[in-house]
């Protein structure tokens, strides 16, 4: 992978469904595989309540990082790929109860906004499971483009409803 063009990427894991931990730290293992990608750093796991229906169980999160040659897009078929290979269904229930859910948070500093791609991830800035897990990997001053700099955005957050696991 040349490092003139690579870019640095957050992702995302997360998974409620058929052993969440293991999920998530299988995709973790996947992801030091990734085509044209290097994972740099991972997030610890993290416990947290279910943003949508709250009839289905909580949710196992974390935040990695890569250095990836991969267009926006292809990262995101990639991913999309893993979350298949891990028998993720997209039925059309808005939050619903998932195996794994990789989510492309950012891109660099891109701001991309089409019907397939939002990046910065459009929700990230309003949940502690992503926010939490990006701090312990991310710089505090980063700024997370159109949004603010990730310390003031946490400071921001209420955390309730997320726990830290060993």
């Amino acid at each position: 992978m040349s490092s003139v063009d690579a870019v640095t990427a957050y992702i995302g894991l997360g998974s409620n469904l058929e052993d969440p931990r293991q999920q998530v730290q299988t995709a973790l293992q996947e992801l030091l595989v990734l085509s044209s990608s290097c994972l740099l750093n991972c997030s610890s796991l993290y416990k947290s309540r279910p943003v949508g229906p709250q009839h289905q169980p909580d949710y196992i999160n974390a935040v990695a990082t890569i250095l990836t040659t991969l267009d926006p897009y292809q990262l995101l078929d990639h991913l999309q790929a893993l979350e298949q290979v891990h028998g993720r269904v997209r039925d059309g229930e808005r939050w619903g109860p998932r195996t794994l859910d990789l989510d492309l948070l950012l891109y660099g500093d891109s701001m991309i906004n089409t019907p397939r791609l939002q990046i910065p991830h459009p929700e990230m800035v309003n949940r502690a499971f992503v926010l939490l897990p990006l701090s312990e990997i991310a710089p505090m001053e980063m700024e997370i483009p159109g949004k603010g700099v990730l310390k003031s955005l946490l400071e921001d957050l209420a955390e309730g409803g997320i726990e830290r696991l060993e």
